[in-house]
């Protein structure tokens, strides 16, 4: 019999149930609703063990950073934390992403996409649930982009994580950007190749407005510090995507 993801959710509305809930027990899970209350989630984590917490940031008596924390002493296995939001900072992303959570969405969302990131983060494969070991390539590309202070809500940001995966796997694909990756990103969203680079453009400008200055010096500090401005948006892919490279490498 297939297993089939227990996911615990900090929401018993029935507006959810019918907009997300069904949604994400369309793609397999198993889903346990309990009150927006950050003292009874703990305890229901305690009680049932889920595979995944889908917690908001903001609950009475104690918030998602406070029940991640809270769940790090608990006895048993910590699941997974999907935390939501309707507001978003980069400095409020680093925090969550830090503090032990492995995705953060912000509200309003599409269910669709979440359950998609939901079997993704934790591996699951045709029903069966497969723990990994080590951080998939997508989570590590997304921990990156949080830390740099990229927006989660927006376009540019989907489009950036695709187009460093795309350029750790096939490298060659950086020299031919505006012929290759744009087209093939611009291909899975359904949108032109011209929207891909503005979006990314976009997400890069926001990330410089908004962005920790030190995180930036740790990845761009060249650029930083002379007068040529922001990365291109292939110097920005470069350069991530490079770094990534080089620690899967190292970690083999």
């Amino acid at each position: 019999m297939e297993k089939r993801l227990k996911v615990l959710v900090s929401n018993d509305s029935v507006e959810f149930q019918q907009e997300c809930g069904q949604v994400l027990e369309d793609s397999g899970m198993e889903l346990i609703y309990t009150q927006k209350d950050g003292v009874k989630l703990l305890e229901k984590i305690e009680a049932i063990h889920p595979d995944v917490v889908l917690a908001d940031l903001f609950m009475p008596r104690l918030d998602g950073i406070g029940v991640m924390h809270a769940a790090d002493k608990l006895g048993h296995q910590k699941p997974l934390f999907v935390i939501i939001s309707n507001f978003t900072s980069p400095t409020l992303e680093r925090e969550v992403m830090t503090s032990g959570a492995a995705y953060f969405a912000v509200s309003p969302f599409n269910a669709s996409e979440l359950a998609e990131r939901i079997v993704q983060i934790v591996g699951l494969t045709e029903g069966a649930l497969q723990p990994e070991s080590e951080p998939s390539l997508e989570i590590q590309v997304t921990e990156i982009l949080h830390q740099i202070g990229v927006p989660a809500h927006i376009k540019g940001y989907h489009y950036l994580r695709d187009s460093i995966i795309m350029a750790i796997e096939t490298p060659e694909i950086i020299n031919a950007v505006t012929k290759q990756l744009y087209p093939s990103v611009a291909k899975k969203y359904d949108t032109t190749s011209s929207r891909v680079e503005r979006a990314i453009r976009h997400a890069i400008e926001v990330a410089w407005d908004r962005g920790d200055v030190d995180i930036l010096n740790s990845y761009f500090g060249y650029t930083i510090h002379n007068t040529r401005g922001k990365p291109t948006n292939s110097e920005f892919i470069a350069m991530i995507s490079d770094r990534l490279r080089l620690h899967m490498k190292s970690a083999s």
